[in-house]
Parts: structure tokens; sequence; C-alpha cells
């Protein structure tokens, strides 16, 4: 008996050691695995977090490409005018004129844009702006003076390509000195038998060189009168899909009073009770791809008017501004863009003129009235 009782005593011992030692096992292995497991949800989350830091980055590099300016700024400019300047962008820049269209397009004027800022967004893109100008009979006297002062403020730092379409190749001056990635060709085209001809023609003439040419080489392309003068700064802040410049006569007006073609026989007409601003059509421009639509639209649609005899009151300007009813622009260029040296410089709205018509006498420069 007693042989048995310390049988079953060293068994139940057994037992017991063996039961401590699955229970000190598994705990060990519990802990063990929940530790492998923690560690894998954490390195999960690492990853994952930094992955998703990587885009903030990336979106953020693009806005911190204007906080240096800033930040340097508020370093370097501690004076009062500065700093309120720094605080007020988050308010109304400008409370004399509209910044913003009802359809959210911004209009430019001066002191609307941080021209620093706008360089820095812009300069490391290599954008390459098409710039077409036609000097047609004696008109190829306002070109130097156009290419001089568009190198002093057109596009710096951007490659800029002007085409000059001309009927007189010769008389474009060859000894304008043009910056590094700045290039000029000529096109010629024919001598028109009306000086409205030559407006007539100018939306076809320049569908047709995108589509043949000018899209394998640049970005943006503004279109430009050749009789205007830079007179400051006109510079990436005016890039958009679609760009378009408020008339500097009309711009303190109803629309009732916008000289819009009002006769129901052209494509060009605008009935009374539309349309927001006018155009002038000077300057316009935008992504190749959306001038290129306006352009052979306009160039359809004057086509249309020719063969029922009709010719729109203001030749290709009152399609540009049917088709920018119907097709509103991304950017707005105030008169800055724009203005007309004939109007003198007495408005107070204008702080700064950048892009004007030259006092010419139109009779003399006109030919073929």
């Amino acid at each position: 008996m007693p042989i048995r009782r310390e049988h079953f005593l060293l068994s139940l011992v057994m037992a017991g050691v063996m039961v401590l030692c699955w229970l000190v096992f598994s705990n060990c292995a519990s802990v063990s695995l929940n530790q492998v497991h923690h560690q894998v949800v954490q390195n999960h989350r690492l990853q994952s977090k930094q992955a998703n830091l990587m885009e903030p980055v990336l979106q953020s590099k693009q806005a911190n490409l204007m906080e240096p300016v800033l930040q340097s700024k508020q370093a370097n400019l501690m004076e009062p005018v500065l700093q309120s300047k720094q605080a007020n962008l988050m308010e109304p820049v400008r409370t004399d004129v509209l910044t913003v269209t009802p359809w959210l397009a911004p209009v430019v004027w001066e002191g609307t844009f941080d021209p620093q800022v706008i360089d820095e967004a812009f300069m490391s893109q290599n954008l390459t702006i098409a710039t077409t100008v036609f000097a047609v009979g004696k008109y190829t006297r306002f070109l130097r003076d156009f290419l001089e002062s568009a190198e002093k403020h057109f596009m710096l730092g951007l490659d800029v390509h002007y085409y000059v379409f001309t009927d007189m190749p010769d008389d474009v001056p060859d000894n304008v000195t043009l910056g590094v990635g700045r290039l000029l060709s000529i096109v010629r085209v024919p001598k028109f038998d009306r000086w409205q001809e030559i407006s007539l023609r100018r939306m076809e003439i320049i569908q047709t060189a995108i589509k043949d040419y000018i899209h394998q080489g640049a970005n943006y392309i503004f279109c430009l009168d050749v009789d205007m003068r830079f007179h400051g700064r006109v510079g990436p802040e005016a890039l958009g899909r679609l760009v378009a410049a408020i008339h500097p006569w009309f711009y303190m007006y109803p629309r009732s009073q916008y000289p819009y073609e009002r006769r129901t026989v052209s494509k060009a007409y605008i009935p009374q009770d539309q349309g927001d601003f006018y155009y002038q059509a000077n300057i316009f421009g935008g992504a190749l791809e959306d001038v290129h639509r306006l352009t052979k639209t306009c160039s359809e649609h004057l086509e249309v008017d020719r063969s029922v005899g009709v010719e729109a009151v203001w030749q290709e300007e009152s399609h540009l501004n049917w088709y920018l009813v119907r097709n509103k622009p991304t950017k707005l260029l105030s008169p800055e863009y724009v203005w007309d040296d004939a109007k003198g410089r007495d408005a107070k709205e204008i702080k700064l003129v950048r892009f004007s018509s030259v006092i010419k006498n139109k009779a003399e420069v006109r030919e073929n009235l």
C-alpha cells in the first residue's frame, strides 16, 4: 500500500510538473506570437505612414516652393507694410476692383500676385511660349519696338518663340538681340487687299500654324498685336488654359453698351442679355489645345459669315467675344495688360500699365480703307 501511495504521489507530482511546463510554454509562445504580431502591425503602420508621407511632401513641395520666398520676406522685410501684405494674403488684396469672376476665374491686377512666388512656381517647368504677331504692310514699322520691349518685359526667364507673320520678310529687323532661349521665325503671308482682311484671316492662319508646326515645340501660345509696346512685366502670372484681356475702353460700362455684334445674321451675334466683359483681340492665349479650338471655331464662323456676305462689326474680335461668352476664359487679364496710350494714365485703378496700344495715325497705316 505504501508503495502504491508513493507511486500515486509521484504521478501527481509529474503531472503537476507537466501542467506547469505546459502553462509556461503556452504563455511564452503567446507572448512571442503577440510580440511578432505587434511588430508586424507596427512595421505595417510605419511603412504605410512612410508611403503617405511621401505624397504630402510632394504635394507640399510644390506649395513649399512658395514658402521660402514668403519666409524670407518675413525674416528680411520687417516693415509694417510688407508684414500686412503677408497677413492680407487671406483677405481681399484689392477692394477697388473685381479680382475673381462669378465662375471663379482670377482677374490679374497689380497687387493680386507675388512675382517671386509666380516665377518660382513656373521657372522649373521648362516651358516654351509661342507668340504670334502679324506685321503686314505698313505695320512692319512697329515690329522693332514690339520685339525690343518684349525682350525687356515679356515672359522673362521662359523660352519664347516669336512667329512673325508678314508679307514683307525683308522688313523684319534682323539686329534685335534676343535672350537665351528666345527664337524668332518669319512666316510669309499674302498681301491683303484691305486692312480688315488681315483681321478676318488671322484666326485661320493661327489655327493652321498651331496644327502644322507650333504644337511641336510649345506649351502655351499668346496671340498679340504688333502695334503695341511692353512697359512692365507680363510674365507667367498670365498663363492659363484660356486667357483673355478686358478691353480698356469698356470695362466701366454695362454690357448693354458693349460693341458686340448685335445682328442675328452674323455667327458672332450676342443677345442684349448675354455677355460678361468685352474682350480685346490685341492679346489672347492659353494652352495650345484651347487656343486651337478657339481659333478654329472663330475661323469657321468667319467663313460662314463670308459665305452670306456678312462681316461682323469688329471682325475677328466680334467672333472672339462670341466664343468667350460660351467658353468662359480660365484667367482674365485686367486692362493693365491691354491698355491704350490714347487713354492717358489717369485711371486710379490702373496701378501699372504693362502692355499698351501705341498712338498712331490709323488712316495712314491702314492701307486700302
